[in-house]
């Protein structure tokens, strides 16, 4: 598996003006990111267009199964003397109907634009399921009826994912695995990510479950801002599965409490700075 990473790393090609730590102009900002920033406003309550389009983003080389852009910002660290940053990925909306996850990535690249003394180098991913969000109504699952956080290709995947979504959720279609591990351009986008960016540590915002879930090495964070440590488990298929387990990777899966009500400015700052104080503590400069 190492290995076809690797070569889905060779193979991708990233988006070249995605880095960088400062906020583009509303005029700079490609057409396709407009239109979707427009979209996400309409149907996300509280979120203005503007507070999308000035957040940097940039279409990555991959599209939707519906053919819509999918989102990616960088934001450079800004610490004097910072060498060799590590590097955060920051996953929203994976489930489509997970509104408070969206916005909240927003919220955070607001917050560490801001921030002239951060020393990590993060990719926010702020909306991997678009055609989810813009279903009427929206829908936890792709265009495909894919649950993405089922979809990634775990080692049980194969002997456990339909098995589980037929005993487990009586064939719940909100929970449906696919019909093949990774049969989904958002899901692949991901994996992609993953082996390109090759982070540190991965945070996926979700709700509403109102806890902070852990998979993978390092000892977790008792809590971050108001959300507690309550791990959920993985499932065949789920992001904490992959990424925390088999690749070896820290995976927080804020829960924040949700989906539609977005948590404020302030609150979802604390749920930021705790994960600042665990990154500090947990990965030391290389």
């Amino acid at each position: 598996m190492r290995a076809a990473l690797n070569l889905l790393a060779a193979g991708l090609l990233l988006t070249a003006g995605a880095a960088g730590a400062g906020t583009q102009p509303v005029s700079a900002v490609p057409p396709q990111v407009s239109a979707m920033c427009t979209q996400f406003a309409g149907r996300i309550s509280g979120f203005s267009s503007d507070q999308c389009r000035l957040a940097g983003l940039h279409p990555a080389p991959v599209t939707s199964s519906r053919g819509r852009p999918l989102l990616v910002r960088d934001v450079q660290p800004t610490a004097p003397g910072a060498q060799a940053p590590r590097k955060v990925l920051v996953l929203g909306g994976i489930h489509g109907d997970e509104y408070s996850a969206v916005v909240v990535a927003f919220q955070w690249i607001e917050r560490l634009n801001g921030d002239r003394f951060q020393r990590f180098q993060w990719r926010f991913l702020p909306c991997v399921n678009p055609d989810g969000l813009l279903a009427s109504p929206s829908t936890r699952t792709n265009a495909n009826g894919v649950d993405l956080n089922r979809n990634f290709p775990t080692p049980d995947w194969n002997a456990q994912a339909q098995l589980y979504w037929k005993n487990k959720t009586r064939k719940d279609p909100r929970r449906f695995p696919g019909k093949l591990a990774a049969s989904e351009p958002e899901t692949r986008w991901v994996i992609e990510q993953i082996a390109a960016y090759k982070p540190d540590a991965i945070v996926s915002l979700h709700a509403p479950l109102n806890v902070l879930d852990f998979d993978g090495p390092y000892t977790p964070p008792a809590k971050l801002g108001y959300l507690r440590l309550a791990p959920i488990g993985t499932y065949p298929g789920s992001l904490g599965g992959y990424g925390g387990l088999f690749l070896r990777l820290p995976v927080m899966t804020p829960e924040l409490p949700t989906a539609t009500h977005t948590p404020s400015a302030e609150q979802s700052g604390r749920i930021l700075a705790d994960l600042i104080d665990w990154l500090n503590k947990n990965l030391p400069a290389a």
